[in-house]
């Protein structure tokens, strides 16, 4: 989280954007990871000259070539060209604004389509890259507050991203893109990734999942950097994303950098329409909150999903997709809207018995409805489960979301302070407080599925249910309230003697009154 003068320096940067002209969010922020892209080119080649002046030895990469087209920095200047060495962003930093807007538009982006869109998992998403600032003195101002926001370290550098996108979303565009922290972490705390997974989200937009599960091993797993061939395998191949939406891709994939992931594998295809065969089974862990945008058409469906399950429903689809990509023994949490967990269509039905009969169900997590306000009110539910291909869901655990730290209107605001947020805050809460933060209890029950939480009645916020029970009718339900009950307060039933005692007595007082209205008559 970022406070004081860095957050007052990205407010003023994203102010500069609107007033300047620039107004959709979005927007804003391809053009912002542009330079921060087109900065981070000046560090690597920066990192790189001091490691040969430090050693004395040739540089073994240049970033920016020396020279141009077989001239020299100064003659190149002369016949009013520009060397590579001024497309730096140190230098061209220096220049005035309308020199520097020159610069920038004219040699710098098409130097990034042209030349360093071939090299690495990130640079190949920047080969659309296009400068959309309308003006020099908006660009000089731009590159004048990012130049002086402090972001030496990993954490920052992440924390202002995070705050970034978050901005995208409070403004009310594309918020979809991005499913709230705190449910991130809980679903990364649920799956524990190891240092030697391999980590896949097949709608990745942000990749939040992604650095979620990244910064998990950093937390958990400090020694992996130790070893050389963990080490390289966190930076080449443990982080696996696809997504069909360029600007996604460039926005994700700079997200990871920035949360110090070096070469992350985030790739544009369609997960649903794309044949997957390549894919297949080569995955340790997937965590996912795809979008669920209804209906597919069918010939457009890879095939490997139509012999998994025949349907034209997203939601159910991608649940295909979770077991296709799973290696034996892989783990998921995902979330699905509420309708895949109690639908009837046959479809339905047969992905629910997928996941008991033939692959280990661990939990089913349902979430308020408010999670993901203000962009969708829908139902929604945490599916977590084991692929074995052999079967192996002795009982599920359930439990009922009520509070997660925010409020479940459209404004989502805190109710705890920030040390209590969280699946996992840094201060404990009190047990009155809850009420208003479910997540920790989420863990802490978690950790007991297997023990004291067999024992506790369906009608606590958490309890478990034999497979038996699910399969016994053959549609697989899942919804939690098919199974949970309720407390119901004693109600005390009179006799039937009392019952025809107050008849009578009611018989009675009705005689009585006729009695007294006959005389008023009369």
């Amino acid at each position: 989280m970022i406070v004081g003068e860095i957050k007052s320096q990205i407010d003023s940067i994203w102010n500069d954007f609107w007033s300047g002209g620039l107004s959709n969010p979005l927007s804003v922020m391809e053009q912002i990871t542009y330079l921060l892209f087109i900065k981070r080119l000046d560090e690597l080649h920066s990192r790189e000259e001091a490691k040969a002046n430090t050693l004395n030895i040739p540089m073994e990469r240049r970033i920016f070539p020396e020279g141009r087209d077989g001239r020299g920095d100064e003659e190149m200047r002369a016949q009013g060209g520009r060397p590579y060495d001024d497309l730096r962003w140190s230098r061209f930093k220096l220049m005035a604004p309308k020199e520097m807007f020159q610069v920038v538009d004219e040699h710098v982006f098409p130097f990034i389509r042209e030349k360093v869109a071939t090299e690495g998992n990130l640079a190949q998403h920047m080969k659309e890259a296009r400068n959309a600032i309308p003006s020099p003195a908006l660009l000089a101002k731009v590159v004048d507050k990012l130049d002086k926001v402090k972001m030496e370290d990993r954490d920052t550098k992440g924390d202002v991203y995070e705050y970034m996108l978050g901005m995208i979303a409070s403004a009310g565009q594309n918020g979809q893109f991005r499913t709230p922290r705190h449910i991130i972490q809980l679903m990364v705390e649920l799956t524990e990734p190891k240092p030697q997974d391999i980590i896949c989200d097949p709608a990745a937009g942000t990749c939040g999942f992604l650095v979620g599960a990244g910064e998990f091993l950093r937390k958990k797993h400090t020694a992996l950097f130790r070893d050389p061939a963990l080490r390289k395998h966190f930076h080449d191949n443990a982080f696996h994303g696809f997504d069909f939406d360029p600007t996604m891709l460039r926005i994700g994939s700079m997200n990871m950098i920035l949360h110090g992931i070096e070469n992350p594998v985030i790739q544009q295809r369609d997960s649903l329409s794309e044949d997957i065969a390549s894919e297949k089974e080569r995955y340790n862990l997937i965590l996912a909150n795809p979008p669920f945008a209804g209906s597919l058409d069918y010939e457009q469906t890879a095939k490997d999903l139509q012999q998994t399950v025949k349907t034209r429903k997203t939601e159910l689809l991608f649940v295909a997709l979770f077991l296709r990509l799973l290696k034996t023994g892989g783990r998921a949490a995902v979330i699905v809207p509420d309708g895949v967990l109690f639908g009837s269509s046959s479809a339905h039905k047969a992905i629910r018995k997928m996941l008991v009969e033939d692959n280990k169900l661990d939990a089913i997590i349902s979430l308020p409805s408010g999670v993901f306000r203000p962009y969708a009110g829908v139902s929604t539910a945490i599916l977590v489960f084991t692929k074995t291909g052999v079967g192996g869901t002795d009982h599920v655990w359930f439990y009922d979301v009520k509070a997660d730290g925010l409020s479940l209107d459209d404004k989502r605001q805190a109710l705890l302070p920030e040390e209590k947020q969280g699946p996992v805050p840094a201060v404990e809460l009190m047990e009155a407080e809850h009420d208003r933060n479910n997540l920790p209890d989420v863990l802490m029950r978690w950790e007991e599925r297997n023990g004291a939480e067999l024992e506790r009645p369906r009608t606590a916020q958490s309890f478990c249910v034999p497979k038996a029970d699910i399969a016994k009718d053959g549609a697989y339900d899942l919804s939690l309230n098919r199974y949970k009950q309720t407390l119901h307060a004693e109600v005390k039933y009179d006799s039937p003697a009392e019952i025809i005692a107050r008849l009578k007595a009611l018989e009675a007082e009705i005689s009585e009154g006729l009695g007294k209205l006959e005389e008023m008559v009369g």
